[in-house]
């Protein structure tokens, strides 16, 4: 195991959505923050924040544009146009890859509990590549958000995926952890299932998460519906053997129809049947469509994969950066 290692540069990785009413708040506290970490020789001089602006359509740039001016550790990028939190998170860590030694993701909205972050470069110094942070509880969420979060992960789990439950996209990864990860290359992305699947030594560091101070969540239900099926999708091929078994359970159910249709024309109770034929239409009539829709969006994300676009296109940088020495 690998132990003391010198004191290493951090990228503190920022993606953001319409977040001009929470960014300047989080800047400072991030400043601040990163600042702490340098004066106590945790991480070396040349760490920065990385915003990652993902097509916002409100001031949120021009936030960004106004702290690199007056910041030194202040990097941003800029997507072209709206591309999801997933695809912000990966932009903003193959970027930092280039520069430096460990990168800790982290919303903009700063619920998560920044003080975690010396946790995480401590579990990195003992010798871990990458350090998962799981929430404490999710007392801050309303009772479906909650109730949703506890069905997808045990989902996910029964499905195949190596995913810690509660856990987050605030976490540590070195640059060895960045560089496996470029390899995978899927359009459809979901880092909390492929990063465990990466293999490297890592660790688990807990933190609390508080309620947000400005503006509202840009994390709406159909984001989150559309993160859980790319999620599902991406990590395991039982919906499609689940959708054979229900197939197989139809035509046992229709054989089971024919017996008793057969069993009530013989003791001439015909006019019964109109309630069963009636079931027997909307119980197969449902279990096609929703086969139909399972196959269809596997067919629909290899569809998107063939096609080899890119995953984001930067319009604008703003870096301050040097390239880490070899």
């Amino acid at each position: 195991m690998e132990k003391n290692r010198k004191k290493g540069t951090l990228y503190i990785v920022v993606p953001c959505y319409n977040e001009e009413e929470a960014l300047c708040s989080s800047a400072e506290a991030l400043l601040e923050k990163l600042d702490i970490l340098r004066k106590n020789g945790i991480v070396s001089e040349k760490s920065r924040i990385v915003f990652v602006d993902d097509g916002s359509s409100d001031g949120t740039w021009e936030l960004i544009e106004q702290l690199y001016a007056k910041h030194q550790e202040i990097a941003g990028l800029r997507f072209a146009h709206n591309r999801g939190h997933q695809n912000a998170i990966l932009a903003g860590m193959m970027y930092a890859k280039d520069y430096c030694d460990y990168t800790i993701t982290i919303d903009a909205d700063l619920q998560q509990d920044i003080n975690a972050m010396e946790h995480f470069i401590e579990e990195y110094e003992k010798g871990s590549e990458i350090v998962f942070g799981v929430r404490n509880s999710r007392n801050t969420d309303g009772f479906f958000k909650k109730l949703s979060a506890t069905l997808f992960y045990k989902i996910m789990r029964f499905m195949g995926a190596k995913i810690y439950e509660n856990s987050a996209d605030y976490r540590l990864m070195s640059a060895k952890a960045l560089d496996a990860l470029s390899a995978y290359d899927e359009v459809n992305l979901f880092l909390r299932g492929i990063i465990p699947d990466i293999g490297l030594k890592s660790s688990v560091v807990y933190f609390d998460v508080f309620p947000r101070r400005q503006g509202a969540s840009k994390y709406s239900l159909s984001k989150m519906v559309t993160l859980a099926a790319d999620g599902i999708t991406s990590f395991s091929v039982k919906p499609i053997r689940l959708v054979f078994g229900m197939g197989i359970l139809a035509l046992l159910v229709g054989f089971g129809m024919i017996i008793h249709i057969i069993y009530e024309h013989y003791f001439g109770y015909t006019t019964d049947g109109w309630s069963s034929i009636l079931m027997s239409i909307w119980v197969l009539g449902g279990a096609i469509l929703l086969s139909l829709g399972i196959i269809g969006e596997y067919v629909g994300r290899n569809y998107l994969e063939t096609k080899k676009r890119p995953r984001y296109y930067f319009w604008e940088t703003l870096s301050h950066d040097w390239k880490k020495e070899e």
